[in-house]
């Protein structure tokens, strides 16, 4: 939990530098630089309701998309890694932050993909 805390800290503080123009070119520049990517899909396990997702279906229906059975809502990040790392060191730091970070394990599943920019 605490390793949750701190990157969500240092995110919003970077955030915060970017919106008021402090380190806007920083940012850029290392996600220019990057020369691995990951990806992180997280959506609820298939035990979990998903309101929402029943909800958009109601929707769609209510459209006259009426092929639309099931929706399922999730959530996407793609992080930009800095440059020298390793795709070991990468594929084990994500695997790190999706599990302790960006899902609740309890109810939430991920899937990681690493690509090359």
């Amino acid at each position: 939990m605490d390793l949750r805390f701190a990157i969500l800290h240092y995110i919003s503080l970077k955030l915060a530098g970017a919106r008021s123009g402090g380190s806007r070119a920083i940012v850029r520049r290392e996600i220019i630089e990057s020369r691995m990517k990951a990806r992180v899909f997280v959506s609820l396990k298939t035990t979990v309701l998903d309101p929402q997702g029943q909800t958009v279906r109601a929707a769609l229906n209510g459209l006259g998309y009426s092929a639309i059975a099931e929706v399922r809502q999730g959530k996407f990040f793609e992080i930009a890694l800095a440059e020298g790392v390793t795709r070991d060191q990468a594929r084990q730091d994500i695997e790190a932050i999706a599990h302790e970070v960006l899902a609740n394990p309890v109810i939430e599943e991920y899937r990681i993909e690493l690509l090359d920019s």
